[in-house]
């Protein structure tokens, strides 16, 4: 079961960052903390994301809205913004996301979310 559990998420967290940066992550937490890299795949990616009531494009939206919230997760931030943009969300819907943050998390999360946003969008058109 659990080898399935691994799977299932390793072959989520490709679709949504790509192969070569899943690889990245996992390989940098393999040599430190080899259980946490075990736990990534397999808990949010293997049990949550695989869930079939949300789509991962909404649990994607979900999980920037919530790390924009935080104010304090600016890299894994960058990264699920990425994510997002990978599984179809558009740079409209992301700004659209940032926005409504405003609102329920106040400005200074989402000026934070619009920048790291405007991050990733760079760095994708470079």
């Amino acid at each position: 079961m659990t080898n399935s559990r691994y799977e299932t998420g390793l072959n989520i967290m490709n679709k949504i960052f790509g192969e070569a940066a899943a690889s990245h992550t996992r390989g940098n937490l393999k040599e430190t903390a080899p259980d946490f890299e075990k736990m990534l795949v397999e808990f949010p990616f293997g049990d949550l994301y695989s869930r079939p009531r949300l789509d991962v494009k909404t649990r994607e939206i979900v999980t920037i809205s919530s790390l924009a919230a935080l104010g304090f997760a600016a890299p894994q931030l960058k990264v699920h913004i990425n994510g997002a943009l990978n599984v179809g969300c558009t740079e409209e819907e992301i700004i659209e996301i940032m926005m409504q943050l405003a609102v329920y998390a106040g400005f200074p999360a989402a000026l934070n979310g619009l920048n790291a946003a405007k991050e990733v969008f760079d760095s994708r058109k470079s």
